[in-house]
């Protein structure tokens, strides 16, 4: 049974769009790695349990999670996600793996505790272009977006460690945000099937 409705609506172009698109298609136990403030709730489908994983979730968060009957938070990082392996049907990553400690590791364990035939869904922004203007900046960035910006790392290769984690097939699409910092945060968005 598909975990991920897939239709013919336009291009998604920001996080936002994205959350709206995509969040709602998905059904069953679904684990929100790096859940934030808890905006993954209201555009859920209401039948689905959401697992909110945050290892220092504020009052927004808990708040969100109260509001849905068959929620949970667990506080653990997302390199040790507490819960039993195959025990949920999809997982949502979206603007994670460029803060969590080791993201190779988070996505070792995605794969351990989705279920076969369990889905990813993820939204990442991505390390510009070796060599290129965008790189640099990001490279001089970065100490200070770790620092101020939940360890975000923006020169991370998020696409080649998602298609080296192990998933039984991977479908991504790189693009480009607009606006002033849009060539300097590449973006990639898609689904990895367990």
């Amino acid at each position: 049974m598909p975990r991920v409705r897939r239709s013919s609506t336009p291009p998604i172009v920001g996080q936002q769009r994205w959350r709206r698109q995509v969040l709602p298609t998905l059904r069953g136990t679904i684990l929100d790695i790096g859940a934030g403030s808890g905006v993954s709730a209201a555009l859920l489908h209401p039948g689905v349990a959401w697992l909110a994983l945050e290892p220092a979730p504020g009052r927004r968060l808990a708040a969100a999670v109260r509001s849905r009957p068959g929620s949970q938070l667990l506080t653990k990082p997302a390199e040790r996600i507490p819960l039993e392996d195959a025990s949920v049907d999809a997982a949502i990553c979206s603007t994670v793996l460029c803060s969590v400690a080791d993201p190779a590791l988070t996505l070792t364990e995605t794969i351990r505790v989705l279920r076969p035939g369990g889905v990813l869904v993820f939204y990442e922004h991505v390390a510009a272009a070796p060599g290129s203007t965008a790189r640099r900046i990001q490279r001089l960035a970065s100490p200070l977006t770790r620092l101020l910006d939940h360890g975000c790392d923006p020169c991370r290769d998020t696409a080649d460690t998602i298609n080296r984690a192990g998933f039984s097939h991977v479908h991504l699409e790189t693009l480009r945000i607009s606006g002033v910092l849009g060539g300097l945060a590449p973006v990639i968005h898609g689904y990895a099937e367990r």
